[in-house]
């Protein structure tokens, strides 16, 4: 896990992503690249139809080209060798474009203070098109700890398995991970395969086990976590469809939305 890719754009969520980025790249020796997107309004009607929509990206260019003066500056005397590149259009398909070599991408969950662009729907957008793990940031958070305790959320699942095995490179940096086994009643693969796996790496792990049949899979992993205070979680992402998970909600909807740490997704 060398290549970090983390998306820059002026909006809320944008220092806690370089931060977190910062932090992964200089812990694991790799490199970052920088994707700033304008993003491209969405408009329709009149408004669209008058040239309006061509205005507005102008703006949005404008705002990007000061951004990337500010954050290359600061980039500069950072310690981690950087790729710098601009995109414009929809955030969904820069990122996506960019994502390519790539093995870890930062973005961030649900922001509070924004609607467009949804965050949210960015993280499963990529995270299901690209196949690239994601390390989704609170808008609050200030750094991340790479050598600070994990909780892995483990069902057994393919996802699960996937989120482990991506995370390898983290987890070998971290105090401590705490394996929360979840059972729904349909279990497979139990924790103390994950385990065993880990140990191979020379990873320490401990086994949590609850019954999903108890409690939401989401309330558990939000629970643990704080009790815990682990540094960050790492789950399978979007298990189920995301047609199911974006009607019915879903723990990674909800996770998304509530979760206080960091959030190492993949698919």
């Amino acid at each position: 896990m060398k290549n970090v890719l983390v998306l820059l754009h002026d909006d809320p969520g944008q220092e806690a992503r370089f931060q977190t980025a910062l932090d992964i790249t200089r812990a694991l020796n790799g490199h970052l690249t920088c994707i700033d997107v304008a993003v491209a309004p969405i408009f329709v009607g009149d408004y669209a139809d008058m040239g309006g929509t061509a205005l507005l990206m102008a703006d949005e260019q404008q705002r990007e080209s000061a951004n990337r003066t500010r954050m290359e500056a600061r980039l500069r005397v950072e310690d981690v060798p950087y790729t710098w590149r601009d995109a414009r259009g929809f955030l969904g398909q820069c990122v996506r474009d960019a994502a390519v070599m790539t093995d870890l991408i930062v973005l961030n969950r649900e922001l509070d203070d924004i609607l467009y662009p949804d965050m949210l729907e960015l993280v499963g957008e990529v995270l299901v098109k690209t196949g690239r793990p994601i390390m989704a940031v609170p808008a609050t958070t200030k750094r991340f700890d790479a050598f600070g305790s994990a909780l892995l959320a483990w069902d057994g699942s393919p996802q699960s398995e996937a989120a482990l095995r991506a995370a390898i490179p983290l987890l070998e940096h971290g105090r401590m991970v705490t394996i929360l086994e979840i059972d729904d009643g349909s279990l497979k693969v139990p924790a103390t395969e994950a385990a065993t796996y880990l140990s191979r790496h020379g990873i320490k792990s401990m086994i949590r086990r609850h019954s999903s049949l108890i409690d939401l899979p989401s309330a558990l992993i939000l629970a643990t976590a704080a009790e815990l205070g682990v540094a960050y979680v790492v789950m399978g992402g979007f298990g189920h469809s995301r047609f199911v998970e974006a009607t019915f909600g879903g723990v990674t909807r909800r996770m998304l939305k509530q979760c206080p740490v960091p959030i190492f997704l993949a698919h």
